[in-house]
């Protein structure tokens, strides 16, 4: 038996009252915990099973070739955010995206610092946080684009040029990319609105180029007509 902090990335019911959940923990990285009972009539913590709730689990080891189980677990922050209808729904797409995303990352403090950043930055309200934490992602990986002298970014090769290499790598898209990655505070970085769908959908196509098996989370629709 042991603890583990982690932020709960998606959650599935299993049978009746049970529940397989997927998490990023800060020790072991991405886990896949069972909890039995959290759906029964009297239990009250799943009303804890909230996208990127930071929680602290007491897991049992897996017998044979099951899946580790958790006997209890608590809730370690309480972000006041799933009331508020835009950060409710950047919080599903980030979810979604890292469920992913993270499939097979081990330990990394780095990342799950940077989740934790992203979760307090949404707190205050900044409602453009999503797109850069996706840049965030991207250098903690090691796949982030290298800084040149040319103003147009090549998604392919992730290298600045001096013309254009994609139609949606324009100069003021590029030059976001490039203002962001330049930032010692990369949420500094302002991104006006009408360059906010056009912006996730270059991030999304960076990400199809580096990141293997990479697939546009279901939530995306959703999230730019929150944002329209």
């Amino acid at each position: 038996m042991n603890s583990q902090n982690g932020f709960l990335l998606s959650f599935i019911k299993y049978g009746e009252n049970d529940a397989v959940l997927h998490c990023f923990t800060e020790e072991e990285g991405f886990q896949t915990y069972f909890v039995k009972g959290i759906y029964s009539k009297r239990n009250k913590k799943k009303a804890l099973l909230q996208p990127l709730s930071m929680l602290n689990f007491t897991v049992n080891p897996a017998r044979g070739n099951g899946i580790p189980s958790v006997s209890k677990f608590e809730l370690l922050k309480n972000y006041d955010l799933y009331m508020d209808i835009k950060a409710n729904t950047v919080i599903f797409f980030i979810s979604d995206f890292l469920n992913q995303v993270l499939r097979h990352e081990h330990k990394n403090p780095g990342l799950f610092f940077s989740i934790e950043e992203f979760v307090s930055e949404l707190t205050d309200k900044n409602y453009q946080c999503h797109l850069l934490f996706l840049i965030s992602i991207l250098k903690i990986q090691g796949v982030a684009p290298l800084i040149r002298d040319g103003e147009y970014l090549d998604p392919e090769t992730g290298i600045f040029t001096e013309t254009p290499a994609h139609q949606l790598f324009n100069r003021e898209i590029s030059h976001i990319w490039k203002t962001a990655l330049c930032s010692e505070n990369l949420y500094t970085t302002k991104i006006h609105p009408s360059l906010r769908k056009d912006f996730l959908d270059s991030l999304l196509v960076y990400y199809h180029y580096h990141i293997t098996d990479f697939r546009v989370p279901a939530s995306l629709e959703v999230i730019q007509q929150i944002f329209e």
